[in-house]
């Protein structure tokens, strides 16, 4: 049985992470924001993960067990708020869009986090809240099944993001029909199997880019069949072109 760290505050501090490094399964009692400053981040449940390149923050509700993996060098953001501190309400992870002047207040929150709660702490932290408070919610949402059948088929696309067999295809591997699994895909994932696939194939993309793949490999291996194909999904995704966003990676 694998150990589940307590931290009972949640931590506010800036640090680098290796290409590949983790943070452990945890959970603490009060909120947390996690920004990546430069890289690609990957926050994981039981329920699933979310990722986030630098122009996305995850939100970790508290009690939430969960670990941190870093996908090229992260530079990790992190800011604790307490319980009472939700301005979207939030009682699930998820991946909220960071403007410009979000990313500074994340920036100048966590440059000085052992300043304690000063005035001028205090004041930037209700600012930042505010910018939060307004801040979108993005689909970068990758879900884990449940059910036995729908698992192994989606071991099988994570294993090959670029395998483009259909779903009934798929189910002769694995034991069900396509309308059996189509009803699994809704019920036990909230989406349809493209709009799963798509997430996917994007997370897979965020990986390999973070590791300076280029973009037609990168397109090629997650499945799309050219890569301004695979350029039209990312931009539509996250609002850039993935050259754009592997410049942002370092920046």
């Amino acid at each position: 049985m694998r150990e589940i760290r307590h931290h009972p505050i949640a931590p506010t501090s800036a640090k680098w992470l290796a290409p590949g490094g983790t943070i452990d399964v945890h959970r603490h009692d009060n909120h947390q924001i996690a920004y990546a400053g430069r890289g690609v981040l990957a926050v994981t449940t039981d329920a699933g993960s979310w990722v986030a390149p630098a122009n996305r923050a995850i939100w970790i509700p508290a009690g939430a067990v969960h670990a941190h993996r870093a996908h090229g060098e992260l530079r990790l953001h992190l800011v604790g708020l307490p319980v009472t501190d939700n301005p979207l309400g939030l009682t699930e992870p998820a991946v909220l869009t960071v403007d410009p002047l979000l990313r500074e207040l994340i920036l100048e929150y966590t440059r000085d986090h052992d300043a304690g709660d000063s005035p001028e702490r205090v004041r930037l932290r209700a600012v930042l809240l505010d910018r939060l408070r307004v801040s979108s919610q993005q689909p970068l949402y990758l879900p884990a099944p449940t059910d036995p059948r729908l698992k192994a088929l989606c071991d099988l696309l994570h294993a090959d993001p670029a395998d483009d067999r259909t779903l009934a295809a798929l189910g002769k591997e694995v034991g069900a029909s396509d309308r059996t699994l189509s009803r699994l895909f809704q019920a036990d994932l909230g989406m349809t199997f493209p709009q799963w696939r798509t997430q996917l194939r994007l997370y897979h993309a965020l990986m390999l880019l973070a590791a300076d793949t280029p973009v037609t490999a990168v397109a090629h291996q997650c499945g799309w069949s050219s890569a301004s194909a695979f350029i039209d999904i990312f931009r539509q995704a996250f609002g850039r072109t993935p050259n754009a966003h592997r410049l942002n990676l370092n920046a």
